[in-house]
């Protein structure tokens, strides 16, 4: 513990150095400039500490006022800075581009358009279509997830028939990823170099099927030439990334760039099919069939508003698998009766006991329907499941 303490002490003196270094001055006759975006700012105290760069932590101090001069909010006056992290939306548009002008010691003054502030909504005290006006300073910066620099590396890209685009940055002789399953770290970013996902930031890298449409094309054929161990940047072309529509904080026909790590590989075991030899086919008024593989002495039924942990492998009418949790090793959990899944689920489930396992052959009206769900369910498609129950809670 006491190890600890000091080296605690130790990195407050020197964040306390680095701050007593950092050295501002008025600015003599300060100017105005404007942006593209409609920002005006002036900086009046100019300071000689680092830039901030999308990704990183800012740690600032601001006074918030309408163009009457009402102030509506200050954390000046509440003696306790702001942090936000730059470029991740988490503010008005107006102040993530603001920032990235100043310099840590800088004091500037910004007049912000509704446009790139709260625009046409009311927000708490501000009115709808409010012109704002902020004193802001940039107290201190705490650099941010940086993608990994390619330079001098341009030489070694490598493109493929389908337009990926891929740099190796670290090359092993691991298990290949190809047709098994991959535990991924990555982050995300838009080609201006702002991060929108990572799981290096969360501390918690991802694990897919490679080849079986779990993610999107570019990340599939990507993930399909690596080897556990191995890094690589990813330049995904938005056809084989999210289209034409692009997806939650995805924007239309936007290219992506992924930093990629290998961090294991592990082949997949195909889980065995229920054999129904000489099982008796029965069927609900609804239209499900379905099989009675084990029937287990266990008295504790499924029922609507009871969460149910269920072990599953799915299958298209050619037999094909398209999910599998046995195959993750990961069963589901989800709250009966609450309409979280398809309707031959809930129906289906609904006639187990804890230990039961059943084939369900579901119809396309009870799965998803006349649309199916791309690029895995066709329309119209009838879905076979084999099921166990493993829980009730």
């Amino acid at each position: 513990m006491k190890k600890v303490l000091t080296l605690i002490l130790a990195i407050s003196s020197v964040a306390a150095f680095a701050q007593q270094n950092v050295k501002s001055e008025k600015v003599k006759n300060p100017k105005t400039m404007k942006t593209a975006s409609g920002l005006e700012y002036t900086i009046t105290t100019k300071g000689n500490g680092k830039k901030p760069e999308n990704g990183d932590k800012v740690k600032v101090h601001y006074t918030g006022k309408l163009l009457n001069d009402t102030v509506f909010d200050s954390s000046v006056s509440r003696g306790q800075p702001f942090e936000f992290k730059l470029g991740a939306g988490q503010v008005i548009k107006g102040w993530d581009e603001a920032f990235l002008l100043l310099q840590v010691g800088d004091k500037a003054t910004i007049k912000l358009p509704p446009s790139i502030a709260y625009g046409e909504q009311a927000n708490g005290k501000i009115p709808a279509n409010s012109t704002l006006i902020f004193d802001i300073e940039l107290l201190d910066i705490t650099p941010g997830l940086r993608q990994w620099d390619a330079k001098g590396k341009e030489k070694d890209t490598i493109k493929t028939a389908s337009g990926l685009k891929y740099i190796m940055f670290e090359r092993k002789d691991g298990l290949p990823c190809a047709g098994a399953k991959a535990t991924v770290h990555y982050s995300g970013f838009f080609r201006d170099g702002k991060m929108f996902d990572s799981s290096v930031e969360r501390g918690k890298p991802f694990t897919v099927k490679v080849g079986a449409n779990q993610v999107i094309k570019g990340w599939d054929e990507g993930l399909a030439l690596l080897h556990k161990g191995e890094k690589a940047k990813f330049i995904i072309p938005y056809d084989l990334a999210y289209g034409e529509k692009g997806y939650g904080p995805i924007p239309a026909k936007t290219d992506l760039i992924f930093d990629v790590e290998i961090v294991d590989v592990t082949p997949v075991v195909a889980p065995l099919k229920y054999d129904i030899t000489g099982k008796e086919e029965k069927t609900t008024q609804s239209g499900i069939k379905y099989y009675v593989i084990n029937k287990s002495n266990n008295p504790v039924k499924a029922e609507a508003g009871k969460t149910v942990k269920v072990h599953y492998s799915g299958y298209l009418a050619d037999g094909k698998m398209f999910d599998s949790s046995v195959e993750r090793g990961d069963p589901i959990e989800f709250p009966l009766g609450k309409g979280q899944v398809i309707p031959g689920w809930e129906e289906g489930i609904a006639l187990m006991n804890i230990g039961d396992k059943l084939r369900l052959v579901i119809p396309y009206f009870l799965a998803y329907g006349e649309q199916g769900r791309a690029p895995v369910i066709p329309a119209k498609a009838d879905l076979t499941f084999d099921v166990e129950l493993i829980d009730v809670k």
